[in-house]
């Protein structure tokens, strides 16, 4: 799921398709995520560096963020209690905020 919607950001910040233009849809059921698509790209390559940090924490990201899975779901999935899901989720949260707020004012 990660991989799609990542691939469907990159695909509406493409110049030959219109780059950053306004597009507006009337069809609710199309609309996927309410992340814009340079602040997917942006979320996709730090969650790729917290899964070289520490790939746990980005795993209970995909799966809580692009999975949709609850904390009870996302324990059984990986094997773990809810309260270290709980931890981990707070953990890359925090993470991904500073590391998304550090390379926004790196690109200004």
């Amino acid at each position: 799921m990660r991989r799609i919607l990542t691939d469907y950001a990159r695909s509406r910040l493409y110049a030959k398709r219109g780059g950053m233009a306004l597009q507006v849809t009337f069809d609710e059921k199309l609309f996927v995520a309410r992340v814009r698509g340079a602040d997917m790209v942006a979320l996709d390559g730090a969650l790729e560096h917290l899964a070289e940090i520490d790939p746990r924490k980005a795993h209970v990201v995909e799966l809580r963020f692009f999975g949709g899975l609850s904390v009870a779901e996302t324990a059984d999935a990986l094997k773990i209690s809810e309260d270290t899901v709980k931890r981990d989720w707070k953990f890359a949260k925090h993470w991904l905020l500073r590391e998304l707020e550090s390379s926004d004012g790196n690109n200004r």
